[in-house]
């Protein structure tokens, strides 16, 4: 089993995190009829890069909470995930292959699924540290159930902050020398945990 040092408060504050995810998405969706169930498209094979040390690690705290053999099965089909994505990517093609964590439209690691999975869909928002506002109008199911109607936004600015300082206060000064992330869901399975030297 891999192993990684990643602090308990820090994996219960990621868990309250996902859990204001969860309800603040919750909330909105229901406020807007919106649900995936029965939608012809699957979200998961969406090409997706995520950037925080906090979410690989918290993804492989889930991924070691499962047995070997499973864990493994897991590893061999991101490899597959991986090569197919290069593949579309030499194409000059925006890959849509299936995350690795599917398993016949579930995730197998839903607890610990990332960030973007769980605000994916609604429409969305955030301020930039520079001051920007961004505004993200949904999937297209959820933008055919809004059509031209001005509908509250999920604003994501302060779930990205709280993110960002659990990354700060988990890795300290070594946040600024460290490389940056920038990877699959798939990738960060096969390359394993993030090994950290907090010595």
């Amino acid at each position: 089993m891999s192993t990684i040092q990643f602090p308990e408060e820090t994996s219960i504050q990621m868990a309250e995190l996902y859990r204001e995810m969860e309800e603040k998405y919750d909330k909105l969706a229901k406020s807007l009829d919106f649900t995936c169930q029965g939608c012809p498209d699957n979200c998961c094979d969406s090409y997706f890069l995520h950037h925080t040390y906090t979410e690989w690690a918290y993804l492989w705290e889930g991924l070691n909470e499962l047995s070997e053999e499973r864990r493994n099965e897991l590893i061999e089909r991101s490899k597959t995930v991986i090569l197919e994505c290069e593949k579309m990517l030499v194409r000059e093609e925006r890959p849509t292959v299936m995350c690795p964590l599917n398993d016949n439209g579930l995730c197998s690691l839903y607890k610990h699924r990332m960030m973007i999975c769980r605000l994916h869909g609604v429409p969305s928002s955030m301020t930039r540290p520079d001051g920007q506002q961004m505004k993200f109008p949904g999937c297209f199911r959820c933008q055919e159930i809004v059509g031209d109607r001005d509908v509250t936004h999920l604003d994501r600015t302060s779930m990205y902050q709280r993110l960002v300082q659990l990354e700060m206060g988990w890795l300290g000064p070594k946040r600024t020398i460290l490389p940056k992330v920038k990877m699959t869901i798939a990738q960060m399975i096969v390359k394993g945990p993030p090994e950290l030297n907090f010595c």
